[in-house]
């Protein structure tokens, strides 16, 4: 595989009141918030549109399972089905199955501590 992960993708984190969480971000540091966060554009080096999203979550939320963490990354890769298949042939957990949105595919993995990470093949122009 020529590359594996290009960017973060997203940061995910508990907290005890997301919509709390997000008006605080929007008044003191200006984060353009909707309902899954705040969503920064930027470009890569070679001059395309790029994002990583910014999402607070809910304590209870199931979405890190099978981590106990209170918070999740998303990693940005640029060919997840090649790179799921060589993860699995060197013994990384694959979790669950992936899923492809108009925005781009995901899939989940767990590092050598539990934490379950997300990887996403973005196609940002649907952003």
């Amino acid at each position: 595989m020529k590359k594996r992960v290009t960017g973060i993708g997203g940061i995910f984190f508990k907290v005890k009141d997301p919509k709390a969480s997000k008006e605080w971000y929007k008044t003191h540091l200006g984060f353009n918030t909707d309902n899954y966060g705040s969503t920064f554009k930027w470009k890569d080096h070679e001059g395309n549109d790029c994002t990583t999203q910014w999402s607070p979550f809910p304590e209870d939320t199931t979405y890190y399972e099978p981590s106990k963490k209170d918070f999740m990354f998303n990693y940005r890769v640029e060919n997840l089905v090649e790179l799921l298949k060589t993860l699995k042939e060197e013994g990384v957990t694959i979790v669950g199955d992936m899923e492809e949105y108009e925005y781009g595919k995901f899939g989940w993995i767990l590092d050598n501590d539990g934490n379950k990470i997300e990887l996403w093949e973005p196609i940002d122009s649907a952003l």
